[in-house]
């Protein structure tokens, strides 16, 4: 990263600037008058990039800040084609790659990838590359949705790469924490009065975060989708950031700093329940459970009792309609029988016949069906999405990518002097729940909260030796 005084540009490029700004004043004041919004778009994101290239952690502090709060919008919500989230990832990494064509002498210096790192990108190539190619082999027509599944692990390294990138010093990471903690408090408040149905919460996110209207949040009733239109990713998110509180209150003696924690701890338990899904509740103990042995402190489980005890009476209606599930006829939940029913139909048979399980069936996660309010079905089973996604290669990459960061994240949690220990006591957590949960649902590529989990293993430095310089300069 750029230190203040550091040039910004070549210096060959910084004798050009001057004479290319008064042409371009000029150009903009024509523009301002006759493309007004427009113009002030380009503006704000010229700005950002500006600021982005002066400074790379603001990249970093952006797509952990703001991320939560925009990832449940939509393609073509907002923005054709992409999602907001997508777009502020586009602009800090093209920002950041131009930065360093523009700023590059000529050497050739690779960065040695660690451990965690190459897992994630063997993740990436085994979930795109590799079943691309097989398809392509036994010439399996590719779509769209293919393609666009095919690059999502891709988009989570690239959310790695500018959090590594953009932070080094230990006081960026722990700022990278508190925005952390800070987001997912307000997305877990959001669903906590979504999921009560209070203070018009629920038509303000139909409006702006449902691509499918009133008749999809309907089925979600009593659940807190909040800002990432998924209850299972808002319930993730609360985990992690549960588990980032904790391990900023071991490393704190600030009685300011502990209250605020103690505060977002309540407020992550609670969004957590809300979600309102037997899954995050297990999820929700999981973690509890891998952040107190991380932390060495086994006695927290203990604080689940009183804090359940302590949420029933605000959260009845949430918890009262999932238990009520049991009383169908067949004494089990109709979603899970839907579930089921879903895998048994659309993707076990073509899984399992062929030997497609090797090599897998196809990127994309979801079939086409026209009686769904969503118009597809998706895999509500993160194990067979491995195998339909990438066969065998993805379900081993995937065993190889949560051991490698549990051992990882368990040796650098056990750092009780650094937030990089913190970012890493929730990574631990983040990959016990992920590895649990993956039995119902994909949550390794749930958006919103994976964002923030990758996010986490690039500031806990799992791995690789802490930077002490100033960033990605």
């Amino acid at each position: 990263m750029a230190s203040p005084g550091t040039a910004l540009f070549a210096p060959g490029l910084a004798r050009v600037v001057p004479f290319a700004a008064l042409p371009a004043a000029v150009l903009l004041g024509a523009a301002v008058v006759l493309l007004p919004v427009p113009v002030l778009l380009c503006v704000v994101v010229l700005a950002l990039a500006a600021v982005v290239w002066w400074r790379p952690v603001v990249a970093a502090y952006g797509l952990i800040g703001v991320t939560p709060l925009v990832a449940g919008i939509d393609r073509g919500g907002l923005i054709p084609v992409l999602r907001p989230s997508e777009v502020l990832l586009l602009l800090f990494g093209g920002t950041l790659a131009l930065r360093a064509v523009v700023r590059w002498r000529g050497a050739v210096r690779l960065p040695r990838p660690n451990r965690v790192e190459v897992a994630i990108l063997l993740l990436a190539v085994t979930s795109s590359i590799l079943p691309l190619a097989w398809m392509g082999l036994i010439q399996r027509e590719i779509s769209r949705d293919d393609i666009l599944h095919a690059l999502v692990l891709w988009k989570y390294l690239f959310v790695y790469a500018i959090v590594r990138y953009g932070v080094g010093t230990e006081a960026q990471v722990r700022r990278c924490l508190w925005l952390s903690l800070a987001a997912a408090g307000v997305v877990g408040l959001i669903g906590v009065l979504e999921a009560l149905g209070i203070f018009g919460v629920q038509g303000m996110l139909v409006r702006f975060y449902d691509l499918f209207g009133a008749s999809d949040r309907e089925l979600r009733a009593n659940q807190a989708s909040s800002t990432l239109s998924l209850p299972g990713a808002t319930a993730d998110l609360m985990i992690l950031n549960l588990a980032v509180a904790r391990g900023l209150w071991v490393r704190t003696s600030a009685a300011r700093q502990r209250m605020l924690l103690a505060a977002a701890f309540l407020v992550f338990v609670f969004g957590a329940l809300a979600a309102g899904e037997f899954s995050s509740t297990i999820g929700l103990f999981v973690g509890i459970v891998a952040v107190a042995f991380v932390s060495g402190a086994p006695g927290l489980t203990l604080l689940a009792i009183p804090g359940s005890l302590l949420a029933y009476p605000i959260l009845r209606p949430v918890i009262e309609r999932r238990l009520s599930g049991f009383q169908s006829a067949s004494g089990v939940p109709a979603s899970w029988v839907g579930r089921l029913n879903n895998l048994r139909t659309y993707f076990w048979p073509e899984l399992f016949s062929r030997w497609n399980f090797v090599l897998g069936v196809r990127p994309s996660a979801r079939v086409p069906v026209s009686s769904q309010i969503t118009g597809y079905v998706w895999i509500e089973s993160g194990y067979t999405w491995l195998l339909w996604g990438g066969g065998i290669p993805l379900l081993c990459s995937f065993l190889w990518f949560a051991n490698v960061v549990a051992r990882a994240g368990w040796r650098a949690a056990r750092d009780l002097t650094s937030a990089r220990g913190a970012a890493a006591t929730g990574a631990f957590a983040g990959i016990a729940v992920i590895v649990v949960l993956m039995a119902f649902d994909p949550h390794l590529t749930y958006r919103g909260s994976a964002d923030a989990f990758f996010g986490l293993l690039a500031l806990a430095g799992l791995g690789g030796a802490a930077r002490d310089d100033q960033g990605g300069a």
